[in-house]
């Protein structure tokens, strides 16, 4: 008899739950009810969570509408919402803020900041650049995360202005604001990607976070290899043809760019703290780093860094279809994009504008946007302008906000 009433129990609670889940079903017609279900699904792509049917009510009749400006308003609707924040954004940029590249880790300022700078609806092209940070509460370290760390003890709301704070970086650091080069100078970036090595790191990940290529996809042995440093072998293993069609394809064109880092250091205490977690970011203007002269005796012909410059060489050849200085942003003198160009800079903040200016950029984000809300790659398979290209555009023309690929994405796949 227990078991019986058990069995009426479940079904009872499967009956209830159908009905609860379905209960706008029994007041609008079955057109409706397909719209309702596809609200439902972007809700849950943009916020992780079920919505309500009040939610999903206010959604329908805008996503009815199908103006652009409509499609945006319901996905606003999951949009504020703390999961968005908490959850979806959060695991979709904690990644890019440690070099395992994964959601697992620690709440840091770096996240903090690409969250923020998404939330207050900024062009996000800012992150590779400005004078900018977020805190939260409390008062800011550069030498530990604890901040950021009780933030994600206590789940604190990073919906809310008074949790999560716009500041500038400079301000909030000490750092010499000629140094800032947005999220890529914060605490986190500099230990993860300054630590130890030789900065060539901090470009690698660059690429890959927000300009989805590592450097094996982009690698090319026609560039000049004027800037490639004294570190690399000529000759490994004795054959200098592993060197010229391999080590070049990627030393040609990443000790071009990387020369922009010498100025900074992760510094720690090496025997007391080997793993730098209490360590702090270095930037003395003018003072090449130890870090990007050593080896000096394995080429002693190969380039010395004596300064901050950097030169795109990958602006032409192959790797020019990353639309370099397509999109200037605001501040910067990057041309557009020539057969001839190279556009020479100093410092990580001029290079931070030179890859915030490409068109891989904007197809960057775009891509990781929708595979955060949708689970797979945007492609067509119908012979229309590719959801890619119409996803970059939207993105662009809002004035490179965030929350528009995020609307744009939820709306493409609210019905798979």
């Amino acid at each position: 008899m227990k078991n019986a009433t058990l069995s009426h129990n479940y079904v009872q609670a499967l009956v209830s739950a159908a009905l609860a889940g379905g209960l706008f079903l029994g007041v609008v017609n079955s057109a409706s009810a397909d719209v309702n279900e596809q609200a439902k699904r972007m809700y849950e792509r943009l916020a992780g969570v079920p919505p309500t049917t009040s939610e999903i009510n206010a959604m329908a009749p805008l996503l009815n509408s199908g103006t652009s400006s409509d499609i945006y308003a319901a996905a606003n609707i999951a949009m504020q919402t703390k999961d968005f924040y908490n959850v979806t954004l959060k695991n979709m940029v904690v990644p890019w803020t440690n070099k395992d590249m994964t959601a697992f880790y620690e709440f840091n300022d770096a996240a903090a900041t690409l969250i923020g700078i998404i939330r207050d609806d900024l062009d996000f092209r800012r992150a590779m650049y400005d004078n900018i940070i977020y805190v939260g509460p409390g008062t800011y370290s550069n030498s530990n995360n604890t901040m950021y760390r009780n933030m994600e003890a206590t789940d604190a709301d990073l919906r809310s202005a008074s949790v999560l704070t716009q500041a500038t970086q400079s301000g909030v650091t000490g750092i010499n604001p000629v140094g800032v080069a947005g999220v890529l100078t914060t605490r986190q970036s500099a230990r993860a990607f300054f630590y130890a090595g030789t900065n060539r790191r901090m470009l690698r990940f660059t690429f890959v976070n927000y300009l989805c290529k590592d450097l094996e996809a982009i690698k090319d042995t026609s560039r000049i290899p004027d800037r490639v440093r004294q570190d690399p072998d000529r000759s490994p293993g004795g054959d200098s043809s592993v060197y010229l069609n391999t080590c070049l394809g990627c030393h040609a064109g990443m000790d071009g760019l990387a020369g922009a880092y010498a100025y900074y250091q992760w510094n720690y205490d090496v025997n007391n703290d080997p793993n730098g977690d209490n360590g702090n970011m270095i930037y003395q203007n003018g003072v090449v780093q130890a870090k990007h002269l050593q080896n000096s005796t394995v080429f002693p012909y190969g380039y010395v860094t004596s300064d901050d410059s950097w030169i795109n060489r990958w602006r032409t050849g192959p790797n020019a279809n990353f639309g370099w200085g397509a999109n200037p942003v605001p501040g910067s003198t990057i041309p557009n994009n020539s057969p001839q160009a190279m556009y020479p800079g100093n410092g990580m903040q001029s290079l931070g504008m030179e890859i915030a200016s490409s068109e891989q950029f904007a197809r960057c984000q775009a891509i990781k946007v929708y595979k955060t809300v949708c689970f797979n790659e945007p492609s067509d398979s119908d012979g229309t302008p590719s959801t890619l290209n119409n996803l970059v555009t939207n993105f662009k023309n809002s004035g490179y906000k965030m929350k528009q690929l995020f609307a744009d994405a939820a709306y493409d796949c609210r019905g798979n």
